[in-house]
Parts: structure tokens; sequence; C-alpha cells
């Protein structure tokens, strides 16, 4: 531009400072944005893009009110951009020059405080990593809105990164600026979350109290998650917790692929709420409840004691209906304590989310003289809980039962808890009576009935007389304005009245304004004993909740055994139970041991083995979390780790085919498995040929039962494994049972032992209604592939017409001796390996080389 005025050169120098956000530059009642962001946001958020100034000079410009900007910046944050909001920090009025404006904060994904833009039934994380050059890895992850703080060490691959941050409600993540290992740098690319960079990782002085631990990548993790904070909000984070070291052992391990595919906190299709476990489960009566519900489900337990003692509170909940119900209408009247904690430590919270904690504390006294009904348990919880009596009190005494959300206007504290505060309220009362008994006394004076006494923020009071009535105006109204239809007057008494009354208003005004900043900060000084509450409370709620829906749905309290047993009488599946009418779930027995640890399932699809083993893992879960199951008696272990590899799809951004991130998966959990595992194995092998897929299948199969030994659900299309029974001790075959009834399949979904004898594949077909022309093909091919004998299903091209017409057959080639010698030499390869000791991606390496030798001499 040719010429900069001061204001845009103002513009320049911030906006330097912040590259990567949108500027929300406040000019007046609006934010401007100019340039590339004004093009950008215009874009986004659909409003319209205007220019300032004129000619080649002239800058792209849009804007928003200021007083509904929260509503702009969510949609936004949304998007995963981050503002940052500049204000006019001196008054216009006073300023010498162009007024000052400074950033006072940097909204971003992982920081937005604001209500309307989180969620309340869920966390929303931020995070930050440190010790990317190591192969252990350090991670902290914090909920800013409510304070939550945790982390620890993990692995520095990318599955390990995965299985510790990838929950819901992660929405940024903290990164160094250093050059990054190339997986991290390919992964990042299709990131769900807002990736941003923060240098310094050394502890801050104020928060060294926040971290009780020795180790240094932590630390810095920490650190580096504080300055960034620190540098992007810009004000106090008193309501920090101290980090809660997280140690992979004490929790049930599983990755991203097995909290998806079990659809513990989202269904696997919509990836909504509803339909997954969590969605069953909650009948929360607060948000806090939800939340830390979410939670449970993301980390359950392996610690027995700890989840033992969670199951005694839920059974006492369930035997005592009246103590629950009484907790459930206590628990109604709780707002969120977490998030209103939060706003208070921020100091944005306004009169009427103070209310909201006050009513919430007003609730505690209640629930804690309940809690001791559930006997030992009860009375642990409330043990050195500070109610917050004082606080509730002072509340209670401060401010009106249904005070403006905004802070300005007045009208938050009750008459009589600030004398001076209600001698200026009087003055304006007495002012405004004033004024009313003016309006009669002038009437009956002039004689004009239509006179009448108003206000406005630019004229103040004023007696208003129309054009018609002038005539009649007495000498000492003094003319103030000029209407179309009207004259408005003013009056020495008048005056004197106003600024009486503007006085007592304007000073009202501002010591409401200080009292409530003055209760807002002594409200502070509770943050700590809030939290505990809050903990306290949201733990009550999510126990309650368990014991609800474990009465509703006749669940069971699982035992855990020593002896590494599991034992299902008619388990179900609770989620997909809810989907049918009562009674018409097919349930089923489970039963391994260390003599039975492997199951090898077989049967028709659509018969149920997915859903069947499913409900194993969802049950053992379920178990970890302290709640009940769906079965008539339970008894499981306490398992360190669950893998699923059920159902593949293309990953086209990370060009993987499907058979590759089956393989991948079936890695990860081999590698990982440990013989407390649970293993959910759904077609193994079915991405490749069909001798490739079942030399796979048979391999990894061997591998579990040889060198791992994990309780393992291995569902699978190739009858031919189940000989495996025979050769492997700790391997057994259950089938899903099917009946054939005049030509049409009843599936029964039950299972039972032994291998299945049909596949039923084109019953399924048929349901799928494929062409009846297909169908009847496939049951001629069928018959004919089912009457060949074994040892001559070689032939089957020959003997199967697969065409109408038959091809002329071509001369058999001769093998020359050079080709009998390298067959030869496959052969002993293949003979010599001893596939126990090969991974499953070895294997597939090893096939291919075979193959690759074989066909180079064809």
């Amino acid at each position: 531009m040719s010429k900069i005025t001061p204001m845009m050169q103002q513009y320049y120098d911030i906006k330097n400072q912040y590259p990567d956000a949108f500027l929300f530059f406040r000019l007046g009642d609006f934010y401007e944005l100019f340039f590339d962001d004004a093009e950008l946001a215009a874009r986004e958020l659909e409003i319209t893009l205007t220019r300032r100034g004129k000619g080649e000079d002239a800058a792209p410009m849009c804007g928003v009110p200021y007083h509904s900007a929260e509503n702009y910046i969510a949609r936004l944050i949304d998007k995963g951009y981050k503002i940052a909001i500049c204000e006019q920090v001196e008054d216009p009025q006073t300023a010498k020059g162009v007024v000052k404006r400074e950033v006072i904060r940097v909204v971003t994904p992982g920081t937005i405080m604001e209500e309307r833009a989180v969620t309340a039934d869920a966390n929303h994380y931020i995070a930050a990593l440190s010790g990317t050059d190591h192969e252990r890895l350090a991670y902290v992850r914090t909920d800013l809105t409510t304070g939550e703080t945790d982390g620890g060490i993990i692995g520095s691959e990318v599955t390990d990164i995965e299985k510790a941050l990838l929950v819901d409600g992660l929405r940024e993540v903290i990164f160094p600026r250093e050059e990054l290992p190339s997986e991290w740098e390919k992964w990042m690319k299709t990131a769900a979350f807002t990736i941003s960079y923060e240098e310094n990782e050394d502890m801050p002085d104020a928060y060294h109290h926040l971290y009780n631990g020795s180790d240094p990548s932590v630390r810095a993790a920490f650190g580096r998650m504080l300055h960034y904070l620190a540098r992007t909000q810009k004000r106090s984070l008193a309501h920090l917790q101290a980090l809660a070291t997280i140690e992979p052992q004490e929790f049930l391990q599983m990755d991203v692929h097995t909290r998806r595919n079990l659809e513990l906190t989202a269904s696997l299709r919509e990836r909504k709420k509803k339909g997954s476990l969590y969605h069953l489960l909650d009948d929360t009566k607060t948000a806090m409840g939800s939340r830390m519900l979410h939670r449970f489900l993301e980390r359950p337990l392996a610690n027995k004691s700890e989840v033992e003692r969670r199951q005694t509170l839920v059974h006492r909940l369930v035997d005592d209906m009246l103590t629950r119900a009484q907790l459930q209408d206590q628990l109604k009247n709780v707002y969120d304590l977490e998030r209103l904690v939060g706003r208070v430590a921020y100091g944005n919270v306004n009169a009427r989310e103070l209310v909201q904690l006050r009513t919430s504390l007003q609730q505690v006294p209640e629930i804690v003289q309940t809690l001791p009904a559930l006997g030992d348990e009860g009375v642990r919880l409330i043990e050195d809980v500070d109610v917050c009596d004082a606080l509730r009190a002072r509340l209670e005494a401060a401010l009106v039962d249904d005070p403006p959300i905004a802070i300005r206007e007045g009208g938050m504290i009750r008459r009589g808890f600030h004398e001076e505060l209600d001698e200026y309220r009087e003055a304006s009362e007495n002012g405004k009576t004033w004024l009313s008994n003016l309006e009669h006394q002038e009437r009956a004076a002039t004689g004009i009935k239509t006179l009448k006494v108003g206000y406005n923020r630019v004229f103040g009071y004023y007696i208003e007389i129309s054009k018609a009535q002038l005539p009649h105006t007495p000498d000492y109204f003094e003319r103030k304005q000029t209407l179309t239809n009207a004259e408005r007057f003013i009056t020495p008494e008048l005056k004197e009245m106003e600024n009486r009354i503007l006085e007592a208003e304007e000073k009202m005004g501002q010591l409401e304004f200080d009292l409530f900043k003055r209760i807002r900060e002594e409200t502070n000084a509770y943050i700590p004993h809030l939290q505990q509450l809050a903990q306290m409370i949201a733990y009550v709620d999510c126990l309650q909740s368990f014991a609800q829906v474990s009465e509703e749905r006749r669940f069971t309290r699982p035992q855990f055994s020593e002896t590494r047993k599991l034992a299902l009488i008619n388990s179900r599946h609770p989620v997909v139970e809810t989907t049918l009418e009562r009674g018409a779930y097919v349930a089923n027995d489970v039963r391994m041991d260390d003599e039975r640890e492997q199951l090898l399932i077989t049967g028709p699809n659509m018969a149920g083995k997915s859903t069947y083993m499913r409900q194993i893992a969802i049950i053992a879960v379920m178990a970890q979390i302290g709640c009940f199951v769906p079965a008539d008696e339970a008894t499981l272990p306490l398992f360190d780790k669950i893998f699923t590899r059920i159902g593949a799809a293309d990953d086209l951004v990370s060009g993987q085919s499907t058979f590759m991130v089956e393989m991948l998966e079936t890695e990860h959990a081999l590698k990982e498995a440990t013989s407390d595992s649970l293993l959910l194995l759904d077609e193994i092998g079915r991405g490749t040929s069909t001798y490739d897929g079942m030399a796979l299948a048979r391999s990894i199969v061997e591998y579990i039962h040889g060198h791992i030994g994990a309780k393992t659900l291995f569902s699978t299309h190739y009858h031919e494994l189940t000989i495996l029974e025979d050769e492997l001790e700790t391997l057994w075959n259950v089938h899903v049972r099917a009946e054939e009834e005049a030509g049409e399949v009843i599936f029964l979904h039950k299972v039972e032992e032994g291998r299945a004898d049909k596949s039923y594949g084109i019953h399924v077909a048929q349901l799928a209604r494929l062409p009846d022309t297909v169908i009847e093909r496939a049951r001629t091919l069928l018959d004919t592939y089912e009457n060949v004998p074994q040892e001559n299903t070689n032939d089957l091209h020959e003997q199967v017409p697969l065409f109408t017409y038959q091809e002329e057959k071509k001369p058999a080639r001769a093998v020359n001796e050079k080709e009998t010698t390298e067959l030869a030499k496959v052969t002993k390869q293949i003979r010599d390996t001893d596939l126990l000791n090969l991974t499953p991606l070895e294997a597939m390496q090893a096939i291919g080389k075979w193959q690759k030798q074989l066909r180079s001499k064809s």
C-alpha cells in the first residue's frame, strides 16, 4: 500500500506476532479481519467480504459483532483454526493517537473454554510431547476446561502415541520444533487434531508443585504444555490439577482399533455416542459423571482391589433402591462443577454461573449424609471432603436468584449485602420516583395531558411535548431537542435530579461490579476443595449409573479368577440385546482356562461369530471398569491387554491395502500380547489368495499357541484349520449352529462344541438378493465341488465348465531339468522353515519370495 495509516500499521505489527492465527482486531463494536484473514474467514464463516479504503490500496475486510463473536469463534475452532483476540486496552476518550490494542488471548482448538464450543459429556484435551529423540517418549494431557492433567512414559512408535493420546476429545497436540521421525511426519499429515509447536520445555517456577515425579522427560513435556498455555491464554491457570502419572500396567490397555471395533464410546458406522457401550451405560445425572464414565471406558482398570472397590459400591446401590433414588434426586440439581471451577480460575465466570455453583453446593450436605448408607466404601468417599459451607453461605448472601448474564449490567447483588450499595440503590430509586411524580405535577401545572418524562443515553432525562401542545409550554422549560412531531425540554430541577440519579447509578454499577469481582476472587480460594468435591460427586454419579443399568438390564456381578479361568453362563452382547425384543437375544456360554486357551470358531456368515467374539471382550471391559455384566454368571481373569482384528478396509491416505492393514494390526497384536491378554482375530487371511490366507491363518494360530498362550477367539472360514484341534493341545473347535429346513437355512446363533460342517454362503447371497441366475449357478458349482474326491480337487477346472463354451485344451508344457531342480530347491526351503518362529509378516515375506522364485522359472 502506498500509505499506511497508523491504525493499519498497528494491525500489521500485531498480526506479525500471530501468523498462524486469525487476528480478531477490535474496532468499536466489531472484530475486524483484514487481507488474507478476511478472505479466508469470509469463506469459512459465510459472511460478507468488503474492502477498507479505495482503489489499489483497498484492503479486503470482514467483521463480526463483538457481542456474538463467541459463535463465530466456535465455528472456526471446530474447523481447526486458531484465533488471536485483540482488544482495545485503553479508553478511546482519553487516548492520544491510535487506541492501544493488545492480544489478550489466543483461542485454539485445545484451549477453548466457551460453554457452547465444548461438549458437556466429553473431555476436551490438549497434549504435549517430549523426548522425541529417544526410544521412550513422555506425554502430558490436560483438559483446560476442568483442570484435569495426566501423563506418563510411552514408546516412541506411532502406535504407542495413538494408544495413549487418540481418545475422544483430543483437539490439539504440542510438538517440539525439531526434526521429527519420518513416520511421525507422515502420521501428522493425516491427524484429526491441530498441531502446534513450543520450544521452551523448562518447568515454570510457579507450577513446580504440580509435578512431584522425577522423570525429566515428563517434566519437560509438562513444561512445554505450561509455556504454551501461558503464551496463548495470558491469564491464571490456578485450576490446573497436579499431574496424575499413568502407569500402563495399572490399566487394561487397548489400542485405537480395539476401542473402535468394540464400539466402546462411539458406534463404528456413524461415529456417534448412540449405539455404543457408553450410550448404554450412561444413566448419569451430571455432566461430570458422564465424562468420568467416558474415561473409565477408555482406561479400564487392571488393579483387582480397585475394581472390587467399585463393584462393592455398585452392589450396594443395586440392592438399596431407596438410597440410589435419593442420590439420583440430589445429583439432578448439581451443575457442572468441574467446568464452573475452570471458569472461576479463568476469570470469565458470570453471576449466573456462580448461582449454579451455589445451587450445586446446596446439594452437597444431602449427598454427604446419604453416602454412609452404602457402608464402609460410602464412608470412605466423604473422608476429608470439605463441603465448602462458608462459600455456599457467602454466595447465598451475596447473589440474587436470577442474575443477568452480563456482569456490567448490575442486578447481581442482593439487597442487604452491602450498605453503601443499598444507599446508591435507594438514591436511584427515589430519583426515579421523583421523576414519576414530576410527570404528574407538570401535567397538572401545564394542562398538557400528553406530557411525558423520558430518558436516552445521549440527551439524558427530558420532558417531551407534542407539536400540537407547544403553545402551552411554560417559560421555565428549556428547549433541548427538536423532533419531527415533538420538542424535548429540561428544567433546572430535572437537570439536578438527573445528575443525582446518574451519579448514583454510575457509582452503583461500579460498586456492584467491584463486589462481584471480590466474590469471584474469594471463590478462587476454594478451587482445590471444589475440584475434590467434583471428583467425588462424579464418581458417585458414575457408579449409580452402573447400578441403575445393571438392575434394569439384569446384569450380574462378575468374579475374578486367580487361575486365568473365563466362564460365562448365558452371556449376551449388551448393546445388540437392546435392539431386540426382551428375551429374543440368544445367550451363549463361554468356557476358557489353561487347558482351553484358544477357540477356533467356524460357522456361516451372519450366524453371529463376530458378535459372540465382541461380547466376550465387552464383558471383560465392563468387568474391569467395575460394572456388572450381561450374563447369569461370570468369572473372568484380569486381562492386561485386549487386541481385536475385526473388519478391514483400505487405508487410502497411507496407501495401504486391506490385507496390509490386516497384517500390520495382527503383527502389532502378536508383538504386544502376553499370556494375560485377550485376542479377537476375525477371518485372518481373507484379504489374499486362498492358500496364502490359509497358510498365514494357520501360522498365526500356531504362533499364539506356541509363543504367547493368550486367551484367543479366532473365527475363520478355512474349515481346513479345524484339524488343528488334534495337533494343538489348548485349541478347541466351536461353531455357530445353523439348521436347514425345507431348503431354508435358519441361523440359531447358538455356539456349540465342534466344527461347522457347512458355510451356507449361497444362502447369505440369496438374502442379499443376488440375481437368481447367479444363485442357481453357484448351487450347481457347489454340488460339483462337493462331489469331487479330495485328491482330484486340482482338476476341478477340467470337470466344471465355468462358461457355456469350452476352450480347446492346450498341450501340457514339458518341464525341463533346470525347472525341476529349482522346484526341489524351493520345496526344501519350505520344508526347512520353522513356521512357529516366524511372525505373520515374515511368513508373508517368505511366501512372496518363493512365489517369485517359481514364477521366474515358469
